[in-house]
């Protein structure tokens, strides 16, 4: 019974991280991988698995978004390719660094662009 409580939990975190993405734009990564650190994963498999999380959101959010007419393909695609030689070498770079390197990283990045976003005019 535990694990179907635990899948009820991790589907009614994706609905908020879904809003949250598709609202934003930030992918919902800055909300996956802290749960899954709090709930005790790897770093390197938290990274991971928030990948495959954002690939199914991300689907459902560009249908949602082209309906609304708001989708620029070419750039997203120009985008994409370059994020395709990108996620090739971010996943070596982490397999380097220890956890408890990784969540200063990450809270360093968040901070860093929440302040960026917060004094930005």
């Amino acid at each position: 019974m535990a694990g179907y409580g635990l899948y009820a939990m991790l589907v009614a975190f994706g609905v908020v991280v879904g809003v949250g993405a598709s609202f934003s734009g930030l992918g919902g990564g800055f909300l996956i991988v802290p749960l899954l650190l709090f709930m005790k994963y790897e770093a390197q498999q938290a990274v991971g698995t928030s990948f495959m999380a954002i690939l199914v959101i991300s689907f459902s959010a560009i249908i949602a978004h082209n309906k609304l007419s708001n989708v620029d393909y070419v750039a997203g695609i120009m985008l994409g390719i370059g994020g395709i030689i990108g996620a090739q070498i971010g996943p070596r770079l982490l397999e380097g660094v220890s956890t408890a390197s990784f969540k200063k990283i990450f809270a360093g990045i968040l901070v860093g662009l929440a302040a960026y976003l917060f004094f930005q005019k």
